[in-house]
């Protein structure tokens, strides 16, 4: 079953590991949780989780040019959201775009 809220359609969650980078420097092994979404234009966006040991996330946060790229190929551009507050968090929320899978894909 497909949610709706106002004109933004939830499509479901991708899950998944990969690789995190900025401007082509490693950034770290991450896990991922994101939640699709479907804009009032058609556009497929993510916002979701990325998880990663707290040193690297804490060297990748506020960065920009970030690309994580999964373990199945696609190249997702990452913008973390919010502020760390602690650096011994293993978790940060995030913006994600980029090569989403089209909205028929989502798991739901």
């Amino acid at each position: 079953m497909q949610a709706t809220r106002g004109s933004i359609q939830f499509l479901g969650r991708l899950t998944g590991g990969g690789a995190l980078a900025c401007d082509g420097e490693a950034m770290g092994r991450a896990t991922f949780e994101i939640d699709g979404f479907r804009t009032r234009t058609g556009e497929v966006v993510g916002s979701g989780e990325i998880r990663m040991t707290p040193a690297e996330l804490d060297h990748a946060f506020g960065r920009t040019n970030l690309t994580l790229t999964t373990d199945d190929g696609r190249v997702l551009t990452v913008r973390f959201s919010g502020k760390r507050h602690n650096a011994s968090d293993s978790a940060a929320h995030a913006d994600i775009a980029g090569d989403l899978p089209p909205a028929k894909d989502w798991r739901r």
